[in-house]
Protein backbone atom coordinates (compact mmCIF):
# COMPACT_ATOMS: atom_id res chain seq x y z
CA UNK A 1 0.00 0.00 0.00
CA UNK A 2 1.78 3.36 -0.83
CA UNK A 3 0.36 7.08 0.35
CA UNK A 4 -1.92 7.82 2.50
CA UNK A 5 -5.19 5.96 1.43
CA UNK A 6 -7.69 3.45 2.58
CA UNK A 7 -8.39 0.36 0.79
CA UNK A 8 -11.00 -1.82 0.81
CA UNK A 9 -10.15 -5.32 0.69
CA UNK A 10 -12.97 -7.75 -0.33
CA UNK A 11 -14.23 -5.48 -3.31
CA UNK A 12 -11.37 -3.45 -4.97
CA UNK A 13 -11.27 -0.32 -5.99
CA UNK A 14 -12.15 1.40 -2.98
CA UNK A 15 -10.52 4.31 -1.38
CA UNK A 16 -10.68 6.66 0.62
CA UNK A 17 -8.24 9.71 3.01
CA UNK A 18 -6.44 8.76 5.64
CA UNK A 19 -8.37 9.91 9.24
CA UNK A 20 -6.76 11.80 11.86
CA UNK A 21 -5.85 9.57 14.80
CA UNK A 22 -3.95 12.17 17.13
CA UNK A 23 -6.74 12.37 19.49
CA UNK A 24 -5.62 11.86 23.49
CA UNK A 25 -6.09 8.51 24.90
CA UNK A 26 -9.09 7.79 26.67
CA UNK A 27 -10.22 5.00 27.93
CA UNK A 28 -13.60 4.23 26.17
CA UNK A 29 -14.28 4.01 22.78
CA UNK A 30 -17.78 5.87 21.46
CA UNK A 31 -20.02 3.53 18.64
CA UNK A 32 -22.17 5.19 15.88
CA UNK A 33 -25.28 6.19 18.30
CA UNK A 34 -22.58 7.81 20.56
CA UNK A 35 -23.06 5.30 23.62
CA UNK A 36 -20.20 4.93 25.71
CA UNK A 37 -18.77 0.96 25.77
CA UNK A 38 -15.57 0.38 27.77
CA UNK A 39 -12.60 -1.10 26.26
CA UNK A 40 -11.22 -4.36 28.04
CA UNK A 41 -7.84 -4.20 28.78
CA UNK A 42 -7.36 -7.78 27.80
CA UNK A 43 -8.66 -7.31 24.29
CA UNK A 44 -5.95 -4.53 24.07
CA UNK A 45 -1.80 -4.23 22.86
CA UNK A 46 0.02 -1.47 21.75
CA UNK A 47 -0.86 -3.45 18.09
CA UNK A 48 -4.07 -5.25 18.41
CA UNK A 49 -7.22 -3.87 19.60
CA UNK A 50 -10.55 -5.28 19.87
CA UNK A 51 -13.77 -3.92 20.78
CA UNK A 52 -17.55 -2.77 18.43
CA UNK A 53 -17.22 -5.84 16.03
CA UNK A 54 -13.92 -4.44 14.48
CA UNK A 55 -10.46 -6.01 16.02
CA UNK A 56 -7.46 -3.20 14.56
CA UNK A 57 -3.96 -4.87 14.18
CA UNK A 58 -1.04 -2.57 12.99
CA UNK A 59 1.31 -4.68 10.23
CA UNK A 60 4.14 -3.91 8.63
CA UNK A 61 3.70 -1.95 5.62
CA UNK A 62 4.38 -4.63 2.64
CA UNK A 63 5.06 -2.04 0.52
CA UNK A 64 7.52 0.06 1.66
CA UNK A 65 9.52 0.68 5.05
CA UNK A 66 6.41 2.31 6.77
CA UNK A 67 3.23 0.80 9.10
CA UNK A 68 -0.42 0.17 7.94
CA UNK A 69 -3.43 -0.76 10.44
CA UNK A 70 -6.25 -3.44 9.34
CA UNK A 71 -9.77 -3.68 10.36
CA UNK A 72 -11.45 -6.61 10.42
CA UNK A 73 -14.95 -7.23 10.95
CA UNK A 74 -15.93 -9.90 14.08
CA UNK A 75 -16.56 -13.12 12.33
CA UNK A 76 -14.68 -12.36 9.28
CA UNK A 77 -10.91 -14.18 8.57
CA UNK A 78 -9.87 -11.46 6.21
CA UNK A 79 -9.43 -8.13 7.00
CA UNK A 80 -12.48 -5.59 5.54
CA UNK A 81 -9.86 -1.91 5.55
CA UNK A 82 -6.15 -1.87 5.42
CA UNK A 83 -5.16 2.02 5.88
CA UNK A 84 -1.63 3.31 6.75
CA UNK A 85 -0.55 3.91 10.14
CA UNK A 86 1.71 6.60 11.63
CA UNK A 87 5.38 5.93 12.64
CA UNK A 88 6.36 6.40 16.11
CA UNK A 89 8.58 8.66 18.18
CA UNK A 90 11.61 6.34 17.42
CA UNK A 91 10.48 6.65 13.37
CA UNK A 92 11.31 2.75 13.48
CA UNK A 93 8.13 1.39 15.34
CA UNK A 94 4.67 2.03 14.80
CA UNK A 95 2.90 4.48 16.96
CA UNK A 96 0.64 2.27 19.70
CA UNK A 97 -2.86 2.19 19.46
CA UNK A 98 -4.94 3.77 21.85
CA UNK A 99 -8.56 4.12 22.68
CA UNK A 100 -8.99 7.45 20.83
CA UNK A 101 -6.75 6.20 17.77
CA UNK A 102 -9.24 3.04 17.83
CA UNK A 103 -12.58 4.80 18.37
CA UNK A 104 -11.68 6.87 15.12
CA UNK A 105 -10.47 3.60 13.20
CA UNK A 106 -13.96 1.96 13.76
CA UNK A 107 -16.02 5.02 12.90
CA UNK A 108 -13.79 5.59 9.66
CA UNK A 109 -14.32 1.16 8.91
CA UNK A 110 -17.82 1.73 9.80
CA UNK A 111 -18.09 5.04 7.58
CA UNK A 112 -16.00 3.73 4.15
CA UNK A 113 -18.22 -0.01 4.31
CA UNK A 114 -21.81 1.81 4.90
CA UNK A 115 -20.31 4.02 1.98
CA UNK A 116 -19.55 0.89 -0.27
CA UNK A 117 -22.88 -0.59 0.63
CA UNK A 118 -24.73 2.30 -0.54
CA UNK A 119 -23.08 2.52 -3.84
CA UNK A 120 -23.09 -1.43 -4.82
CA UNK A 121 -27.13 -0.82 -3.73
CA UNK A 122 -27.29 2.58 -6.17
CA UNK A 123 -25.21 0.28 -9.37
CA UNK A 124 -28.47 -2.34 -8.34
CA UNK A 125 -31.77 -0.20 -8.37
CA UNK A 126 -32.10 2.25 -10.75
CA UNK A 127 -35.43 4.17 -11.42
CA UNK A 128 -36.83 6.81 -14.07
CA UNK A 129 -40.19 8.74 -14.30
CA UNK A 130 -42.16 8.61 -18.22
CA UNK A 131 -44.96 10.26 -19.14
CA UNK A 132 -47.44 7.59 -20.99
CA UNK A 133 -49.95 8.01 -23.60
CA UNK A 134 -52.43 9.47 -21.29
CA UNK A 135 -50.47 11.80 -20.12
CA UNK A 136 -49.53 9.82 -16.45
CA UNK A 137 -46.89 9.92 -14.67
CA UNK A 138 -45.19 6.45 -14.03
CA UNK A 139 -42.11 5.27 -11.98
CA UNK A 140 -40.31 2.27 -13.37
CA UNK A 141 -37.59 0.54 -11.50
CA UNK A 142 -35.08 -1.35 -12.34
CA UNK A 143 -33.65 -4.11 -9.92
CA UNK A 144 -30.27 -5.64 -11.13
CA UNK A 145 -30.26 -9.03 -9.71
CA UNK A 146 -26.68 -10.38 -9.34
CA UNK A 147 -27.42 -14.22 -9.21
CA UNK A 148 -24.23 -16.29 -10.45
CA UNK A 149 -26.21 -19.27 -11.89
CA UNK A 150 -29.23 -16.94 -13.17
CA UNK A 151 -28.22 -13.15 -13.48
CA UNK A 152 -31.58 -11.14 -14.17
CA UNK A 153 -33.60 -7.66 -13.31
CA UNK A 154 -36.93 -6.56 -12.70
CA UNK A 155 -38.70 -4.23 -13.96
CA UNK A 156 -41.70 -2.68 -12.25
CA UNK A 157 -43.90 0.00 -13.01
CA UNK A 158 -45.72 2.67 -10.40
CA UNK A 159 -48.47 4.98 -11.29
CA UNK A 160 -48.07 8.02 -9.01
CA UNK A 161 -50.15 6.50 -5.91
CA UNK A 162 -46.86 3.98 -5.83
CA UNK A 163 -49.14 1.37 -6.56
CA UNK A 164 -47.39 -1.44 -8.66
CA UNK A 165 -49.38 -1.43 -12.34
CA UNK A 166 -46.67 -3.78 -14.09
CA UNK A 167 -43.59 -5.76 -13.62
CA UNK A 168 -41.93 -8.14 -15.49
CA UNK A 169 -38.24 -9.52 -15.68
CA UNK A 170 -35.69 -8.64 -18.23
CA UNK A 171 -32.02 -9.16 -18.92
CA UNK A 172 -29.98 -7.40 -16.24
CA UNK A 173 -28.21 -5.58 -19.19
CA UNK A 174 -31.33 -3.57 -19.66
CA UNK A 175 -31.05 0.03 -20.63
CA UNK A 176 -33.56 1.69 -18.38
CA UNK A 177 -33.92 5.56 -19.75
CA UNK A 178 -37.38 7.55 -19.98
CA UNK A 179 -37.77 6.43 -23.12
CA UNK A 180 -37.04 2.89 -22.45
CA UNK A 181 -39.09 2.91 -19.71
CA UNK A 182 -42.16 4.36 -21.49
CA UNK A 183 -42.13 2.07 -24.26
CA UNK A 184 -42.02 -1.50 -21.93
CA UNK A 185 -45.02 0.03 -20.18
CA UNK A 186 -46.75 0.87 -23.45
CA UNK A 187 -45.74 -2.11 -25.55
CA UNK A 188 -43.93 -4.50 -23.78
CA UNK A 189 -40.39 -5.68 -23.60
CA UNK A 190 -40.35 -9.71 -24.11
CA UNK A 191 -38.73 -11.63 -21.46
CA UNK A 192 -35.18 -13.37 -21.65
Amino acid sequence: MRGREWTHRPRSGYTDAPMDTTHDATDATHDEVGQTSPIRPEDQDPKLWKGNGWTARVIKNEDDDGWAVEMTCDGQSEPSLVGPWTMGRDKKNPKPLDASAFATLVKTANEILSRHDQQRRAQLHRSVTTVVGGGARMRVDLDIVPDEDDPHAILTGRDAAGETVRRSRVSPDFKLTAESARAWLEEGVPEP
